[in-house]
């Protein structure tokens, strides 16, 4: 119950100001060609191909060196990533798209509704790049993989979930990366002048979350999927990322906490 309440905590982003982002985490594969490459609070992910590669998530710019560092631990080359996408427009998932493309010279793809966010963010006054804007069902292919975005807005605009097969011992199992679902403290959900439409739009991506066929439950944020439970239980049984009901479990939880919150504020309560 206490790593439940905890996870919860991380996931609203109350634990924000003692989070160390940069934290290493160990890179490990976590299911066909899909593997962590990211830090203990960034989820970041390396799906390989015999074409070369797709990332998923530069989080900070500060990140983009462990980040490196961690796709060549599991054996790969930094330079062999073809595609960058991202979750959405926060610094801690995309603010590092800049330098990642300079590194890898990795195309950077990201959500059109995000586009505006993503342009204001320019770490060291670098331009932030954008190859290809993306819409909602857009699939983005390389090597025999395909990943599908799915527009789940609320959290940013552009919130992108993204959703692809694996193929494990035989089987096909569908994964699915979850942008967010959470509201931060301080977000407007009533009368938000910034983005009017914001609660019909959680509202609407909750209900696209649930609709999604889910076996291997993955998140922007490792706190999302549980990862520091799972990893350990790695190699000593089941695959723990192959995890529905935590799917389904998490979504539930996420959307009463989304609808307690817009209550509160529509009684005048501050955000």
């Amino acid at each position: 119950m206490i790593s439940r309440i905890l996870l919860v905590l991380a996931t609203l982003g109350l634990l924000h100001a003692q989070t160390d982002w940069n934290k290493p985490f160990p890179p490990h594969k976590v299911i066909g060609n899909i593997y962590y490459a990211g830090t203990e609070a960034l989820a970041s992910f390396l799906i390989t191909t015999p074409e070369g590669h797709i990332f998923v998530n530069s989080d900070f710019e500060s990140t983009v060196p462990q980040l490196k560092s961690n796709v060549e631990k599991l054996g790969f080359k930094f330079t062999d990533i073809k595609i960058l996408l991202g979750s959405h427009a926060h610094g801690d998932h995309m603010e590092g798209d800049a330098l990642f493309k300079e590194m890898s010279g990795a195309q950077v793809m990201a959500m059109e509704q995000d586009v505006p966010a993503l342009k204001t963010m320019l770490p060291g006054k670098k331009p932030h790049p954008i190859d290809r804007v993306l819409k909602d069902g857009d699939e983005v292919k390389l090597g025999g993989t395909t990943l599908t975005a799915h527009l789940t807005p609320g959290h940013t605009k552009g919130c992108t979930t993204w959703t692809t097969q694996v193929q494990e011992d035989g089987k096909t199992y569908n994964v699915v990366i979850l942008c967010s679902v959470g509201v931060n403290p301080g977000t407007v959900l009533v009368n938000n002048k910034d983005y009017p439409q914001i609660a019909e739009d959680y509202m609407r991506s909750f209900q696209i979350a649930k609709s999604l066929p889910c076996d291997v439950f993955l998140g922007a944020h490792g706190a999302f999927y549980g990862l520091a439970e799972k990893y350990p239980k790695l190699g000593k049984g089941p695959n723990p990322f192959i995890d529905p009901a935590g799917y389904k479990s998490y979504l539930d939880m996420m959307e009463k906490t989304f609808y307690a919150k817009l209550e509160d504020q529509k009684k005048g309560g501050r955000p």
